[in-house]
């Protein structure tokens, strides 16, 4: 069991549940697109008491949505030229290798490599 000094919590405590149900809701933000907000709320509000390797995931999430709004917002501009739908093709894989890594390295209870990246 892998303690962390600053928090008082270990690895195998801290409960990653709400970060999960992020990933899920951005990920049917796809279909549904208001879900993200929600995301974006609970990983705002989850990040302060989280541990380091949880408060990490919340950062993530936090990124992934508004440079996800960015693309999208990019995207929509570029429909005027024709790439736009091109583009929205890319911000939708964009935002399922972001979740699928992210949850990936949730459940080995690790920060998401690299946290700060644009791109993967």
């Amino acid at each position: 069991m892998t303690s962390d000094m600053t928090t008082g919590y270990s690895r195998d405590d801290a409960d990653p549940t709400l970060a999960r149900v992020v990933y899920i809701l951005y990920l049917i933000s796809l279909a549904v697109g208001i879900t993200a907000v929600a995301g974006l709320l609970i990983a705002w509000f989850c990040r302060r008491d989280a541990p380091p390797w949880l408060y990490a995931h919340y950062r993530f999430q936090i990124r992934t949505f508004w440079i996800g709004l960015l693309w999208f917002t990019l995207a929509t501009l570029l429909l005027v030229v024709g790439v736009g739908f091109l583009l929205y093709g890319l911000v939708y894989a964009w935002i399922i290798v972001r979740c699928i890594r992210g949850w990936r390295e949730l459940e080995r209870r690790s920060a998401p490599q690299p946290l700060l990246n644009w791109w993967w």
